[in-house]
């Protein structure tokens, strides 16, 4: 079967990454996405390889778009306000865009994750926005861990329903940065460690 003119993999990765933030990730098939595009399973496969590949491609596209929201967000940007900046673009995407946020959890292949640049420049932007808080190896490692543990596990219980209290999930999330602030200005020094 001839694949359907201007069908190529970016479109068919745009149509997936849509459609996961409809139906959520775990339900991706690529009979799903080939009704989306309006054709058949089989002419996807000229352009991916399988659900895998596509998969893989969702989360590289979304990689991109988040990591272009925060750098956006915390240009001109130091300390406090870079920190706020930053976990705002984040959770701003992991709730509008679920599925794509999803994709950007997976687990990659190391071959793609060289050269990713989304996933790359995030690790950049992350370790750049916290040398404003002066801190070394292997204190920085164990903040970015903090910060994308906090804004990871708030994104998705926030996302899922999962606060239950009547308090606003904005106002908590402000809360939470400026505890990250503090936590971040007086973070205790490793060197302390045996």
């Amino acid at each position: 079967m001839m694949a359907r003119a201007g069908l190529t993999a970016e479109r068919i990765t745009r149509a997936a990454a849509d459609l996961t933030d409809e139906i959520g990730l775990d339900n991706l098939t690529m009979s799903a996405v080939a009704r989306k595009c309006g054709v058949q399973d089989a002419s996807l496969y000229s352009h991916v390889k399988n659900l895998q590949d596509l998969r893989t491609r969702v989360a590289v596209m979304a990689a991109i778009e988040k990591t272009d929201l925060i750098a956006a967000a915390i240009a001109g940007r130091a300390g406090r306000d870079a920190l706020a900046a930053y976990a705002r673009a984040w959770r701003d995407y992991a709730l509008r865009y679920p599925g794509r946020y999803a994709a950007t959890q997976l687990p990659m292949n190391p071959d793609v994750a060289q050269t990713a640049t989304g996933a790359l420049r995030a690790v950049e932007l992350t370790y750049g926005m916290l040398r404003g808080y002066s801190l070394t190896e292997p204190d920085l490692t164990d903040a970015v861990r903090l910060l994308r543990s906090t804004f990871h596990g708030y994104s998705v219980l926030e996302s899922t329903g999962g606060f239950g209290h009547a308090r606003s999930t904005a106002d908590s999330w402000e809360r939470i940065i400026d505890a990250l602030h503090v936590a971040l200005e007086q973070w205790p020094s490793s060197q302390k460690e045996k």
